[in-house]
């Protein structure tokens, strides 16, 4: 749908305007929707030269209509095509055609109920053409009838019915639903114009002023910003005060912040909170002076919380189909009466999840509906990043009625995290255990031969693959000729789904997408086996799929702690550098490169006192012969810690925020971080060691980081782990640390595939971006945590000799660039007295 709300007009087609719901949509086809089509092309095939041999040259067929109807202040445009036209003055017959799976003749009660949007495109049609949409038809207003054909999509028996006086005020109705969508998008844009929100920091530390300022005049001059700055900065509060001014301007519709964790999505929407909460304060930003006639001022903007779906179940099991979850039964039908639809109605409703959880029990309504239908009226959206750049996520955002990228400002934050997470949605893995599974009940359900004996074939194909890192030309060629069997025989005849169960059938429909993932060209691919009858379709480089994404929309900004060196993150968000300015900006001409903006942090100038530990080597051959002198440098650098926290328990007037003894060391694997801790048992036993658990859950991570800071001496955690990035108790706490090496990735088949990909660029370079890039960039995530504030210091050693060499050293952010070398123990116990 395409709208003006200036000149209060709107555009779209007769199947949009059939099918527009501002409640759940029926999603049930799923991928049998090929199928379907495939099958309703042949029958129109059929009934097509049927007519012409009954009715000749007054048939016509696949007609153009177009047609402008007036509502409640708004002018729609709607477009269609008609199946068939028999024109015999003075009458006129309109014909549509549907396929249908279920047997034939059937109740014409139950195909009206089941069936709505059929009855709407036909009904629409019929009004159009009362309006005068075709030639002649005017005229004929008192001859014109109209037929709804459904045939039986396996065997090609045909059902007619004629169109009803209620059938046709069906028409009347969808209109109300879309002039009540537009009245609401013109709420939400009056509401935005008159916004009033409170600056981001009601004192701002040195530097956030100015960085807010430049961020919004860089993007007045280009709207396709990196935005650096470090942790602890600020950087949630000054991309919501910068979207929020964008938004009130005018200059989008709406905004979505994308952040990989859900500890950053928890904090988007507290500071969002915060910053729009209803207030008389002064201090709050004003719009500027707008016309009397429109509605006083609203203090708030409208936010979404995307979680997962499985998060929304409030099923004992998720199995989330239809046929088997009361809460997804005839949804259309029983949204109407639930009262549900006050979530988009009323904008004083709480939408978190206990309440939308609440809500759907009490309607027995799946509470993941009424995210969805809500979800197109809220201003900012805020989720992971795979409701826009992961293909089976993505139509939660992009298929909302109104929704336009290009009308969107995206904010991506953690951006550093983007080329990762993106090419793991692009990946896929199949299983022989699981083929066989689902060959044997495919068997069980009497599936059509085709798909059994291709189904077959790919279970065989797995059963027999060796361990590899590579498939080579041959079986590759297999792969996708078998893959190309199963997904033809899938469009081509129907299965249950339902009867299959979910894992089944998610493993059966996920075989067209791996036959599309193939034939992929903005992926970098690996084809390979990591055990026997397992095979891994690895995105090696998303890249351009993600530049294709970002371009689509009218504005971006990528957020980060380390995006440096932006020369390469820019190439692996699909920004290239070298590229031609004609394939950057197809899309956006505006978005055709980056502009960065970094933060000013004064206040971080001197709160790192850094050393380089040129004593030991690190890298995962030599280090077992340096063991014993990283656990003495860990028990000499909680010696340390623990003379600054007894002089600061002796300054403390207060007896508490004082930095706790225990210190934190960063290791490149959990492997390494037990070896090492084994070793302190045996060698300092006095030397207390909390290795970080493996867990998921936010709070008890939280609770044990608080813990092990109260009761332990060292705290081992792991480069690149949400223990490393996520947690921010550790800044202002812990006075000393440990970085244990770079944490370069595990030398295997996937990074060895990477680097024959950057071949071109030389074998360091290659190097650099597929081992020293990701590993350095994890060292400095982790060093952000222990400064986050003005008045905070940390004292770090960097244990490995290769910190110091070039290639390494400048990967680090510019405050850990700059240290003393420890050459031996001596200068390790001189750096620590001072």
């Amino acid at each position: 749908m395409e709208y003006s709300l200036d000149a209060r007009t709107a555009r779209l087609s007769v199947g949009e305007f059939s099918d527009f719901t501002l409640g759940p949509r029926d999603s049930s086809g799923g991928p049998q929707g090929l199928w379907r089509a495939q099958l309703g092309t042949y029958w129109h095939q059929q009934l097509r030269a049927q007519a012409t041999s009954e009715h000749a040259a007054a048939a016509e067929f696949e007609i153009t209509i177009e047609g402008r109807v007036f509502h409640r202040g708004w002018t729609l445009t709607l477009t269609g095509r008609i199946d068939q036209l028999l024109r015999r003055p003075p009458s006129l017959m309109l014909r549509e055609i549907k396929t249908v799976t279920r047997p034939l003749p059937a109740d014409e009660t139950e195909l009206r109920r089941d069936y709505p949007s059929y009855f709407t495109q036909l009904a629409t049609y019929v009004a159009l053409a009362r309006l005068g949409a075709l030639s002649d038809s005017g005229s004929q207003l008192s001859t014109l009838s109209s037929q709804l054909i459904f045939v039986e999509a396996g065997s090609g028996l045909a059902q007619t019915l004629a169109l009803t006086p209620a059938d046709e005020n069906l028409f009347r109705v969808k209109l109300e639903r879309i002039a009540e969508f537009l009245d609401l998008r013109l709420r939400a844009r009056e509401r935005l114009r008159h916004l009033s929100y409170r600056p981001a920091f009601a004192n701002p530390r040195p530097g956030q002023e100015t960085t807010a300022a430049e961020l919004t005049a860089a993007f007045d001059r280009h709207p396709a910003i990196l935005f650096e700055a470090p942790t602890g900065f600020g950087k949630t509060g000054v991309l919501l005060e910068f979207a929020l001014g964008q938004l009130r301007s005018g200059h989008f519709d709406r905004a979505i912040y994308l952040t990989s964790k859900s500890t950053g999505q928890l904090q988007v929407v507290r500071t969002l909170a915060a910053m729009t909460a209803p207030s008389s304060d002064a201090s709050v930003s004003q719009p500027s002076a707008l016309s009397s006639q429109l509605p006083p001022p609203a203090t708030s903007v409208a936010a979404w919380h995307i979680r997962n779906k499985s998060e929304h179940c409030i099923n004992h099991t998720y199995h989330c189909h239809r046929d088997s979850c009361a809460y997804l039964a005839d949804l259309e039908t029983r949204w109407a009466s639930s009262g549900l639809s006050r979530f988009y109605l009323l904008e004083n409703q709480a939408r978190d999840l206990p309440t939308l959880r609440a809500a759907g029990q009490a309607a027995r309504i799946c509470p993941y509906e009424i995210t969805r239908a809500a979800l197109a009226f809220n201003d900012v959206w805020i989720g992971d990043y795979n409701y826009v750049f992961a293909p089976s996520n993505r139509t939660l955002f992009y298929d909302q009625p109104g929704f336009d990228p290009a009308r969107t400002l995206l904010l991506i934050d953690e951006a550093h995290n983007l080329p990762t997470r993106v090419a793991d949605a692009h990946s896929h893995h199949a299983i022989a255990t699981d083929a066989r599974a689902l060959l044997t009940e495919l068997d069980h359900l009497r599936a059509p031969k085709n798909l059994l004996r291709a189904w077959e074939s790919w279970t065989l194909l797995l059963s027999a693959l060796p361990a590899d890192d590579s498939l080579d030309p041959a079986l590759e060629a297999d792969v996708a000729d078998t893959l190309s069997q199963v997904a033809a025989a899938l469009a081509n005849e129907p299965i249950d789904s339902a009867a299959l169960g979910q894992p089944l059938a998610e493993i059966l429909w996920s075989t067209p997408q791996l036959s599309d993932w193939l034939a992929n060209p903005l992926l970098k691919k690996l084809l390979w086996s990591p055990r026997p009858a397992e095979l891994s379709f690895t995105c090696l480089d998303a890249a351009d799929a993600i530049g294709e994404t970002l371009r689509a929309f009218g504005g971006i900004v990528l957020a980060s702690a380390t995006l440096s060196p932006t020369p390469e993150f820019a190439t692996a968000v699909g920004f290239p550098s070298s590229a031609p300015t004609s394939q950057l900006s197809t899309l956006n001409p505006q978005l055709s490169g980056l502009t960065t903006v970094t933060a000013h942090t004064p206040w971080r100038a001197d709160a790192y006192d850094l050393a380089y530990d040129l004593r030991v080597d690190t890298s995962f051959r030599e280090r077992p012969r340096y063991h014993a002198t990283t656990a003495a440098t860990i028990a000499a650098l909680h010696a340390a810690a623990l003379s600054v926290s007894q002089l600061s328990t002796l300054n403390s007037h207060l007896g508490k925020n004082t930095a706790t003894p225990c210190v934190a060391v960063f290791f490149p694997s959990y492997a390494y971080a037990e070896t090492i801790a084994r070793e302190i048992d045996r060698d300092h036993p006095g030397v207390r060691v909390a290795l970080q658990p493996r867990l998921s859950d936010l709070a008890a991570q939280t609770a044990w980081v608080e813990e092990s800071l109260a009761l332990t001496d060292a705290l081992f955690l792991v480069l690149g782990s949400s223990f490393a990035e996520s947690i921010d108790l550790l800044g202002g706490r812990v006075t000393h640390a440990m970085v244990v090496g770079p944490a370069l990735p595990e030398v295997n088949a996937v990074q060895r595939a990477r680097v024959s990909e950057f071949s071109n660029l030389g074998r360091e370079a290659a190097f650099r971006r597929v081992y020293q890039i990701p590993g350095m960039a994890k060292v400095n995530q982790a060093l952000g945590r222990l400064v986050r504030a003005p008045g905070q210091r940390a004292r770090v050693l960097l244990h490995c000799r290769r910190f110091a060499e070039i290639s390494y050293a400048q990967l680090l952010a510019r405050d850990y660039q700059f240290g003393q070398n420890i050459l031996d123990d001596t200068d390790l116990a001189t750096w620590l007295a001072r």
